[in-house]
């Protein structure tokens, strides 16, 4: 039986919302919850240094190998594999820690490595490997110093600088970054809202409303930035919630065209057929 989609929040207690953990200690303790389709509202940096596995992102299978480094958006639905023959560590932090203003939040939203309007492929250690070992092993040892002044102040700057360290390896690895500008930040911003509003609103009209612009401004951003129109976006985002539901969940068909925001069962289904050329129950039968 399916055990559904398990929502955490971080773990509470801590005195901030920032940890780093063994991934082989996770799995010891926690491969129940590791292994299951679950998703966060917070942030994950995988570094992997021994073993090799396979972490499922939305239904896209992340291989993952020895010396490299895998970010993971908060909202995602994810899981690890069986194997654990992963060493390594994990990094979780939320907006809370690490956004201190307007900048820290928009670095987030826009860099290449948590950046969902681009395909999530891991980065390789390469020539930063012992940067990146000494960066997290001061982040550990910061982090016992919970007493001394302006602690917080400089987890959030070695994690930053950690990020920023990344983002431009990334880039020299010749993956693909989205030209900053007006386009960008409008493609953001839809991208926020479809993300908090897409299961009640699924007009462009009322979007480009709620951005400030024109149907026909946010159009051209969300074509120059993606290739793709605003319906567009927001069919692959409501697609994506019911790919969801209907792989880890038992909710029955009619249960989620309801919470899709669909009157009408019939509705969903054709809608479903004409996204994916295939049936709700079709597809739930190809992921039994």
């Amino acid at each position: 039986m399916k055990q559904g989609i398990t929502n955490y929040k971080f773990r509470p207690g801590l005195r901030l919302e920032f940890e780093i953990l063994s991934i082989r200690s996770l799995y010891k303790r926690h491969k129940h919850i590791l292994t299951e389709p679950h998703r966060t509202d917070f942030y994950h940096i995988l570094i992997i240094r021994k073993g090799s596995g396979t972490h499922l992102i939305d239904f896209q299978p992340i291989k993952l190998n020895p010396n490299s480094i895998l970010f993971i958006k908060k909202g995602k639905v994810h899981f690890f594999d069986q194997s654990e023959d992963i060493e390594g560590d994990l990094i979780l932090f939320t907006d809370n820690f690490f956004c201190r203003n307007n900048d820290d939040l928009k670095f987030l939203h826009s860099t290449i490595l948590f950046n969902d309007l681009l395909d999530n492929t891991p980065l390789k250690f390469g020539a930063k490997q012992k940067s990146y070992t000494n960066s997290i092993e001061t982040m550990k040892s910061e982090l016992i110093n919970q007493s001394k002044e302006f602690h917080h102040e400089l987890l959030q700057n070695l994690l930053h600088n950690f990020l920023i360290e990344a983002h431009r390896e990334k880039r020299n690895q010749g993956f693909r970054e989205l030209p900053k500008g007006a386009n960008l930040d409008y493609t953001l911003l839809f991208n926020d809202l479809i993300d908090k509003h897409f299961l009640t609103i699924k007009s462009v009209k009322e979007y480009a409303d709620m951005i400030h612009v024109s149907e026909k401004r946010l159009s051209n951003a969300t074509s120059v930035i993606l290739g793709k129109s605003p319906k567009e976006i927001i069919n692959e985002r409501v697609i994506l919630e019911a790919k969801r539901l209907l792989a880890h969940t038992n909710q029955a068909i009619k249960e989620i065209a309801f919470h899709l925001g669909f009157g009408e069962t019939t509705n969903f289904i054709k809608y479903f057929k004409l996204q994916t050329e295939s049936t709700p129950t079709e597809f739930r039968e190809s992921h039994l």
